[in-house]
């Protein structure tokens, strides 16, 4: 007997002993991703669908671009392996220069990321020594501000906090003062300008440990308020 309804294509749903699969955009190509619930969980499992993310939206390959970063030694890495690489770091919550050994050996999120490979420390370290530093800070803010700047058109509130980090070794600018972790170790502050409910920091200002309060941030908050559309 003839069907009247046809069943349509098998596998759109799947069936209970089936594992399902999703699809993430990749700067290595499109990939095929299944869950085994019995093999071991990672921390950067969901990687793929945030590098998803960053090629729908636009925001990594603009990022690199536009980076002050220059090379002209032809044995130099690339930019895009540089600045993957401390993408890659930061993402598996890595605090420190020498954590980016863990990350050296994957051979498969740096491919999705469209890098060659993955850096040492020592070539990340030594990345920025001759870049302007008012060259860095425009190009952060100017795509850091591309992921809020059309929430700021809707009612929003704007929040600060002023985070301790303590200073390992000799760092510029650190100083001791207030510390909760370590008593009387040197720290850096870091006034973080946020959308308040969001979560969302619009601005970050690193300063001396002795420079808690929240009126040492003042000169810069108000030039971030200045530079924002007058529409806001």
């Amino acid at each position: 007997m003839e069907a009247i309804h046809p069943e349509g294509e098998r596998g759109l749903i799947p069936c209970e002993n089936e594992k399902t699969s999703l699809f993430a955009d990749t700067y290595g190509g499109r990939i095929h991703v299944e869950w085994d619930e019995q093999g071991k969980v990672t921390a950067l499992g969901q990687l793929p669908f945030f590098i998803d993310f960053l090629k729908t939206g636009d925001l990594f390959e603009p990022w690199v671009k536009d980076c002050p970063l220059t090379y002209t030694s032809p044995n130099a890495p690339s930019k895009t392996d540089v600045l993957g690489t401390l993408l890659l770091s930061v993402l598996s919550g890595h605090t420190r220069y020498a954590h980016i050994n863990a990350i050296r050996f994957d051979s498969v999120n740096p491919e999705l990321l469209g890098m060659g490979k993955v850096v040492s420390e020592d070539s990340v370290r030594r990345a920025f020594q001759g870049v302007e530093e008012a060259a860095c800070r425009e190009w952060l803010q100017t795509h850091l501000r591309r992921g809020y700047e059309a929430l700021l058109y809707e009612p929003w509130i704007l929040d600060m906090d002023g985070t301790v980090k303590t200073v390992h070794g000799k760092q510029e600018g650190a100083a001791a003062d207030y510390n909760p972790h370590k008593p009387g170790r040197p720290s850096h502050v870091y006034q973080t300008y946020i959308i308040a409910n969001l979560r969302l920091a619009v601005d970050v200002e690193v300063q001396p440990g002795n420079q808690t309060a929240a009126s040492y941030a003042q000169p810069r908050l108000w030039s971030f308020l200045d530079s924002l559309p007058k529409a806001v």
